[in-house]
């Protein structure tokens, strides 16, 4: 392990992984003058790209790649770049990083070897590590968001919509967010997979599979979600719209019973001469005839079953 400002740089037999997580004029100035990369890929690494790309060169490739995190609360989905120089005796990841790549470093550094028995050291067999590394990672990270919907489906039916709006709003954000990342991402690994991508070591091709078959099952996974928490939002919807329509039933039933009611009492409120209203029963009577027209609608209404 050699160490230089801001710049961490392993040594494995004849590769070499350098890591350097602030690149400042000065990084980068160390690039310009040990390795003859193109200056636009050089300027990209000092700014964030919004979409993944790949630039193939004679003697080496630069990956743009977005992977995605939860933020610390778990509540959000963000994004991190991954950048990569890729040659045939090193590799080089720039910027700050997903955290993945700062722990496979530490690893690897600790073991002094890459983890797959059957590779030798070398840039390939590392640039796979680091795509496998990030696609477990993802792969959490989306069991996660299966859990937040299972959690949802309950929710549901506890009678707090408010918790039930939130979840549905964040997780939908979410796999918005997952959306926009992997599904361009998608056709640059089928690049390596279908050969438009070539490495420097022979027999990588079933790897390069691997990475796709990953990447196409968390696409198809994120995919299903989207229908699954669209479902849930209608399905909420629904059980709302219906909890609305009973609670406007119920009191539509008691406004109707109160009209009638509301009339008698306002009718015998009057200062003219009434039916009955010299009789001494004749408060019993009204209040009588009240009580009929209740019972006599709610039967009604029992009847007509709209109660």
């Amino acid at each position: 392990m050699v160490n230089a400002k801001d710049i961490n740089i392993l040594q494995l037999d004849k590769l070499k992984w350098i890591h350097i997580p602030n690149p400042s004029d000065e990084n980068i100035e160390y690039l310009k003058n040990n390795f003859d990369f193109h200056p636009l890929d050089l300027e990209d690494c000092q700014t964030k790209v919004q979409r993944p790309k790949i630039d193939i060169y004679d003697d080496y490739r630069f990956l743009i790649l977005h992977f995605p995190y939860f933020d610390k609360a778990l509540k959000f989905v963000k994004t991190k770049e991954v950048k990569i120089f890729w040659g045939k005796d090193y590799i080089i990841t720039i910027g700050k990083s997903h955290w993945i790549i700062r722990k496979l470093f530490q690893d690897i550094k600790a073991k002094s070897e890459i983890d797959i028995e059957e590779l030798d050291n070398t840039s390939d067999a590392l640039l796979y590590t680091i795509f496998d590394a990030l696609m477990d990672d993802s792969f959490r990270l989306l069991r996660m968001i299966e859990d937040n919907l299972e959690k949802i489906s309950f929710e549901m039916f506890t009678g707090k919509p408010e918790k039930v709006i939130e979840d549905i709003s964040v997780t939908r954000k979410n796999l918005i967010l997952l959306n926009t990342t992997f599904k361009p991402q998608l056709r640059l690994f089928q690049k390596f997979e279908s050969g438009l991508v070539r490495g420097f070591s022979q027999n990588m091709e079933d790897y390069w599979g691997d990475v796709l078959d990953a990447y196409q099952k968390m696409w198809d996974s994120i995919e299903d979600y989207q229908e699954l928490i669209q479902g849930f939002a209608q399905t909420f919807d629904s059980l709302q719209a219906n909890k609305t329509n009973e609670i406007m039933k119920v009191l539509t039933v008691f406004s109707t019973i109160l009209l009638p009611l509301t009339f008698l009492t306002g009718l015998y409120g009057m200062n003219v001469n009434l039916p009955l209203q010299d009789n001494e029963t004749a408060f019993l009577i009204v209040v009588s005839v009240m009580v009929l027209i209740a019972v006599g609608l709610l039967l009604y209404f029992k009847k007509r079953r709209w109660i």
